[in-house]
């Protein structure tokens, strides 16, 4: 077992002495060296002392990935302050419950969303608000920064992250220091980054998936490539652009790649392989076939230093066996373990203290549900094969009781999706006016596509068994969407959009 006792900052620390020059990453083409990043933290560091920030204390970042944003997280760990998370598109009361639920003491903001922030109706009495453009100035000084404290603990509180809440409220998972080198050791297991490998990142730092990678440079020779944002139309011309060797998934990027138009690039890109957590076993093979990549899938969440289990040998669908230090079981509502091939709910135990998170922020309730003895409730369902393998079928809770019958929203939404028309689609269950629920498909058509809903319907009854067919079928222009791609459920009701029913004519 390595040693990560020290968590990740002094890392850091030691390679800006020892190797200042050697890339940490390139931003939009643009390099950014150990040295330097070490330079601006101690810079914003300093600066953050001398407003009075204190150690635990709180400071929320809502920015989009640039160089700045990356020495805001170790100028954090740094001042042995608390890291809170924003994704730039909340708004209204869903970010006011954040600000309100941690309690920031420093907020550092893109300036363009100050009115999103003061219209949210959010307590900030007692917050100072900073613009990252003002943040950049500090970080941009030329004198040389002194920086003698000691490093925080490796079990200290480094980061308080929101769930997705993709269903409901969010929750503020503690990830301490250890958790996150933990979860860049694992990306490194995942990936199966070698010497001088460039990793593509269009993840956003305030999202686990961007956050851990931040660790990788510090402990393998490799360097991250960063762009601001996800872009389907400029994907492959980036990755071209900068000599990416890898590329990352989430949601469901990898079919709204597959469904862009096909391109000269689509096997000139040089990127050998793609890695990440939800790739379909319908996407798995015409992905690799189609871009000339191997598919490296992984299974996690931000509570468990944000990665369980990878596959590493080549398994089509299967989300694969646990990292080194978390063992997997599968367990029935009786708490019975699972025989193989049958689902049961995943169940995750460590043998190194620390690995799994202590809690939700200011949410007991939460925190006994997940925490049970030992082992980590994660309310998703996986079967194993008998060989081992993990196969992850989504949430427990997202899951639709249809006629005396359990109907998957993830095996519906996969389905759907394989429709040549559908760029994306999302299924929740509705009151019946008899009975037990509805469902209803909330469906995005790809640019320039022709569908209707009688015509997906029909489609959809050649594939799915009839009380899996939606009886609500409603076309979106877009989706809302979480840091990571994932479409927000919880706010799909709430939409003013026809509604087509299977019974009857469309509604309003």
């Amino acid at each position: 077992m390595m040693d990560i006792d020290d968590g990740f900052l002094p890392l850091l620390t030691r390679r800006a002495e020892a190797d200042p020059a050697s890339l940490f990453a390139r931003y939009e083409g643009a390099p950014l060296t150990f040295g330097e990043l070490d330079r601006m933290a101690t810079a914003l560091a300093v600066w953050m002392r001398d407003t009075g920030l204190k150690p635990d204390d709180v400071v929320a970042l809502m920015i989009r990935n640039r160089p700045v944003a990356l020495a805001l997280l170790f100028a954090i760990a740094k001042a042995r302050a608390v890291w809170v998370p924003i994704n730039v598109q909340s708004r209204g009361e869903n970010l006011s419950y954040i600000f309100n639920h941690a309690r920031p003491k420093l907020i550092i903001a893109e300036a363009g969303l100050q009115a999103t922030i003061a219209a949210s109706g959010a307590n900030l009495a007692g917050a100072q608000v900073v613009t990252i453009e003002a943040a950049q100035v500090i970080a941009a000084r030329g004198d040389e920064p002194v920086w003698n404290e000691a490093p925080p603990l490796a079990d200290e509180t480094f980061a308080v992250m929101y769930t997705s809440g993709t269903t409901g409220r969010p929750k503020g998972v503690l990830v301490s220091h250890r958790m996150l080198r933990l979860s860049g050791e694992a990306v490194a297991l995942v990936s199966a980054v070698q010497p001088d490998d460039s990793l593509f990142m269009w993840e956003p730092l305030y999202h686990i998936g961007g956050a851990q990678m931040i660790v990788l440079p510090l402990i393998r020779d490799v360097t991250l490539t960063l762009i601001e944002h996800f872009s389907a139309r400029r994907f492959w011309s980036q990755v071209k652009t900068y000599g990416a060797s890898h590329i990352h998934f989430l949601g469901g990027i990898l079919q709204i790649l597959l469904k862009q138009p096909p391109s000269e690039l689509d096997r000139a890109h040089g990127a050998r392989i793609a890695w990440g957590g939800g790739c379909p076993h319908e996407v798995w093979r015409p992905f690799e076939e189609r871009f000339g990549m191997q598919i490296r899938e992984c299974y996690g969440m931000t509570e468990c230093s944000s990665i369980t289990t990878y596959n590493d040998n080549g398994t089509v669908g299967a989300v694969g066996k646990p990292a080194p230090w978390f063992s997997v079981a599968l367990i029935d509502k009786k708490g019975a373990p699972t025989p193989v091939g049958e689902r049961g709910e995943i169940i995750v135990r460590t043998t190194l203290p620390g690995a799994i998170t202590r809690g939700y922020l200011s949410n007991p309730e939460a925190t006994a549900r997940a925490l049970r003895g030992d082992a980590f409730h994660t309310g998703d369902l996986g079967s194993f094969d008998s060989d081992g393998n993990m196969y992850f079928h989504g949430r427990l809770t997202d899951s639709v009781r249809v006629r005396g019958e359990n109907v998957s929203a993830l095996e519906i939404e996969l389905v759907a999706a394989e429709h040549p028309a559908v760029e994306d689609c999302a299924m929740i269950g509705v009151a019946a006016e008899v009975g037990e629920q509805e469902i209803k498909l909330f469906v995005k058509r790809r640019s320039g596509a022709s569908l209707t809903p009688p015509e997906l319907s029909g489609w959809l009854a050649e594939r799915v068994a009839p009380y899996q067919n939606p009886r609500y079928i409603v076309m979106v222009e877009e989706f809302e969407r979480t840091a990571s791609q994932r479409i927000m459920k919880h706010k799909l009701e709430a939409l003013t959009a026809v509604i087509w029913d299977r019974t009857e004519k469309s509604r309003g």
